[in-house]
C-alpha cells in the first residue's frame, strides 16, 4: 500500500542526548546591552535554552500532535508524511494545505479542527474541509531528499499524486511561506484538479511576465525598492541557505542551542509580536517546533529547499498564468508582500483581504482570521 497510518515515537535516549548537548552549551560572548541588534539575544537564548533542558515535556508535546490521524505516502521520490482528518458534514470540500520554512505541520493543527468541523466552532457545517497537511520532503517526519533538485516543482507534482491516491479528483489548495510557492506550481500545473488557490503569501521567487515596454505603477516599482532593502536588511539566512546550506549544517545539526537561536529568531522577527515572543506562542509551542527538527535532523534537508528552489524558481513565462481563482489573505506583518497589481500580473485574484494583524505564522497567530477567510473563499467555488 501506498498510503498507510503512522504513528510518531517517543525516544528516551534522543531526550537524554538533547538535555545532555543543552547542559554542555559552549555561549558565546555579546556586547552588553545589545539586545537583538546582532542577532538572538544571549539572555533570552539561556533562559529558553535552560527550560528547553529541564521543563519542556518532548513527550507530552508529541502525545498531543500525535491525536491527529498521521499518515505516509510511499512516493517513487520519497516517503511523504501527513495529516488526514475526513470533514464533518454533508460534502466536505477536499482541501492540501501547506506550510513553509522555518515551520512545519505543526503549525497547522490549530486550524484543521476548524475547517473539518465548522459547526462545532461557530461556523456551518456546509462550510466543512476534508484536510490534508503534508510534512514538506526534508521537513519533520517526511523523509530527506537524496538527489538534487527536489524543488517546488517537483513537490508541486508529489502532491498531484498524493491527493490522486487519496481519491480527490478536485480540491482546494492553500499554502504560505514555501506552501504559497507549492500551492502555486500545483494550481499552474494542474487547472483541472485545482479548483481554487488560497494564499497568505505570495512567493519570493514569483515574477510575472513582463514585456520589454510595460510600465510598472507606483506600488509595483515601490515594492521592488522595498523587496530590496528587505533582503539587503534581513535576507543573510536566505542567502546563505539558498548558496552554502551544508557548511551551516554542521554546527546547527550538532549544537540545539545554535538551532535554537536561528529558527526562534525567525519566529520573533515574522510575528505580529513587536519583538515580544511570547505575546503570540508559549515556551512549549516555540520549543514543539525547534525539538522537531530536532529529532528528525531535519535542518539541513528542509533549508536545502531554498537552493534546490533558487535553481528553480518561479518566473513566469508569457503563457504562464494561475487560472484558477485565487483569493489572498494580507497579513500586515507578513514582509515584504507586493501590491495586488503586481500579483494580478500572474493570478486570478478573485479575493484580497487585508487582515488587521497577524504576520508570517498566519495558522498559528490568527487561526480564526484565517479560516474565516479560507471558508469565504471557497464558499461559492463548491459544486
Amino acid at each position: 500500500m501506498k498510503v498507510r497510518r503512522f504513528h510518531p515515537l517517543y525516544c528516551e535516549s534522543s531526550v537524554a542526548d538533547l538535555r545532555n548537548r543543552l547542559e554542555g552549551t559552549r555561549w558565546p560572548d555579546s556586547i552588553p546591552g545589545s539586545g537583538f541588534d546582532y542577532g538572538a539575544e544571549l539572555d533570552f537564548m539561556r533562559e529558553l535554552c535552560a527550560y528547553w533542558q529541564k521543563d519542556f515535556d518532548w513527550r507530552c508535546a508529541l502525545e498531543a500532535f500525535s491525536a491527529f490521524p498521521h499518515f505516509r505516502y510511499e512516493a517513487e521520490a520519497g516517503g511523504l508524511h501527513f495529516i488526514h482528518e475526513r470533514g464533518k458534514g454533508d460534502r466536505p470540500l477536499p482541501i492540501i494545505i501547506t506550510h513553509g520554512w522555518p515551520g512545519s505541520f505543526l503549525e497547522m493543527l490549530k486550524i484543521i479542527p476548524l475547517l473539518t468541523d465548522p459547526a462545532t466552532h461557530g461556523g456551518d457545517a456546509a462550510d466543512s474541509f476534508d484536510v490534508v497537511v503534508p510534512s514538506l520532503p526534508g521537513y519533520g517526519f517526511s523523509d530527506r531528499p537524496t538527489s538534487p533538485g527536489m524543488n517546488t516543482f517537483r513537490v508541486g507534482d508529489m502532491w498531484a499524486d498524493l491527493m490522486e491516491e487519496l481519491g480527490y479528483s478536485r480540491y482546494a489548495a492553500q499554502g504560505g511561506d514555501f506552501g504559497a510557492n507549492v500551492s502555486t506550481v500545483l494550481a499552474l500545473l494542474n487547472p483541472e484538479r485545482v479548483i481554487g488557490l488560497h494564499l497568505n503569501y505570495i512567493p519570493g521567487s514569483y515574477r510575472p511576465h513582463l514585456e520589454p515596454d510595460v510600465k510598472l505603477n507606483a506600488s509595483e516599482e515601490q515594492f521592488l525598492k522595498d523587496d530590496a532593502c528587505w533582503y539587503e536588511r534581513s535576507g543573510g539566512y536566505s542567502h546563505v541557505q539558498r548558496t552554502e546550506p551544508q557548511t551551516l549544517a554542521y554546527g546547527l545539526n550538532d549544537s540545539p542551542a545554535g538551532l535554537a537561536a536561528w529558527l526562534v529568531e525567525k519566529f520573533r522577527l515574522w510575528a505580529d509580536c513587536d519583538g515580544d515572543l511570547y505575546r503570540r506562542f508559549t515556551r512549549d509551542e516555540i520549543l514543539t517546533h525547534v525539538t522537531l527538527y530536532w529529532m528528525t535532523q531535519t535542518f539541513h534537508s528542509s533549508c536545502r529547499l531554498y537552493y534546490e528552489s533558487r535553481k528553480a524558481p518561479l518566473h513566469f513565462s508569457k503563457t504562464d498564468l494561475v487560472t484558477v481563482p485565487a483569493g489572498i489573505a494580507r497579513f500586515p506583518k507578513e514582509e515584504p508582500f507586493p501590491p495586488r497589481a503586481w500579483v494580478e500580473r500572474g493570478y486570478n485574484i478573485q479575493r484580497w483581504t487585508e487582515m488587521p494583524r497577524g504576520g508570517h505564522f498566519a495558522a498559528l497567530e490568527e487561526p480564526q482570521l484565517l479560516v474565516e477567510d479560507i471558508r469565504e473563499f471557497f464558499r461559492p467555488l463548491r459544486s
